[in-house]
């Protein structure tokens, strides 16, 4: 799926991705290719971005804002985010 991250100030991924895992408010939950069309709101919390089915990631803390899937496109938009890397 395709997927892109984005702040207020830049853009922080954009790229191909196998699934994403996001806090939610009510808690983590996961997106993968094809997942159906939803929008959520995101809390505090670590967003691990899951590049390939080898186990390739990429880890941040963010610091809540939206996600919108659709058309097996992920669009998160949050207030901040730190790479754990």
């Amino acid at each position: 799926m395709q997927l892109e991250i984005l702040t207020p100030e830049h853009k922080v991924y954009s790229g191909k991705v196998y699934g994403i895992q996001l806090p939610g408010i009510e808690g983590s939950f996961e997106l993968l290719d094809k997942h159906a069309a939803m929008i959520a709101s995101l809390g505090v919390g670590k967003m691990k971005i899951m590049k390939e089915k080898t186990g390739q990631t990429e880890l941040y803390e963010i610091t809540g804002g939206f996600v919108e899937m659709l058309n097996n496109k992920a669009t998160v938009l949050i207030e901040g985010a730190t790479s754990m890397e």
